[in-house]
């Protein structure tokens, strides 16, 4: 499982044209499965991502998670985080997860963001522009196949 988290002021999902979700100040998530990710994975993710300390406090330190700053997350599914760019240039995506077996990950994945901070997705399997005002700008990866 693959995460990219982008603190942001705001985001928005938009799916033919019309806006699916939008958060404000908090996290916007992009999220990959492959076949090996288990039910722990997403729960070390969610674990990781909703106390992960990128907001700054009143001394301006990185010191404050998406819950201490009352945020929202906004999750997306990416297959391409799986992108496999080793030979050539058009990127293999077979380490990814089919879509009958990554949406309910993903579904999973939202759920249980949503028990601890208000989370948003976009439309799985769809063709989604993501407006993302990263805010630092603060990126941050997290792998579960090198946790």
């Amino acid at each position: 499982m693959r995460c990219v988290i982008q603190k942001v002021n705001k985001s928005k999902v938009t799916v033919d044209g019309i806006v699916v979700s939008e958060i404000g100040r908090g996290l916007n998530v992009l999220v990959g499965f492959t076949e090996t990710d288990t039910l722990e994975d997403i729960k070390y993710c969610v674990r990781k991502i909703t106390n992960l300390r990128v907001f700054e406090d009143e001394n301006d330190v990185m010191n404050r998670s998406v819950i201490d700053e009352g945020g929202e997350i906004l999750s997306i599914s990416q297959f391409t985080l799986y992108g496999d760019t080793r030979k050539g240039n058009r990127p293999s995506y077979i380490r990814a997860l089919g879509g009958d077996k990554a949406k309910p990950m993903y579904e999973k994945f939202n759920e249980l963001l949503n028990e601890v901070v208000p989370t948003k997705g976009g439309i799985f399997g769809a063709d989604m522009k993501v407006d993302i005002l990263n805010d630092g700008p603060t990126t941050i990866i997290i792998d579960t196949e090198v946790k």
